[in-house]
């Protein structure tokens, strides 16, 4: 059976713990950054764990 490619994007967006959790960044920095409080803004450079959902996805996507 072939080797599984690692998708590249999903390399990029997430980090894997040491202990196996998968923690990705928060969207909504990108514009219209005068209407949100500093708070806010500030919540959206924190990473955040990935839903439990969507982790069978991602660790296919990482070839995990």
């Amino acid at each position: 059976m072939p080797k599984l490619k690692t998708s590249q994007t999903a390399l990029k967006r997430f980090k894997i713990t040491s202990k196996g959790a998968l923690l990705r960044r928060k969207a909504t920095r990108a514009h219209k950054l005068m209407g949100k409080s500093a708070r806010r803004k500030r919540a959206y450079t924190l990473e955040h764990a990935t839903h439990p959902t969507n982790i069978a996805a991602v660790k296919k996507m990482l070839g995990l």
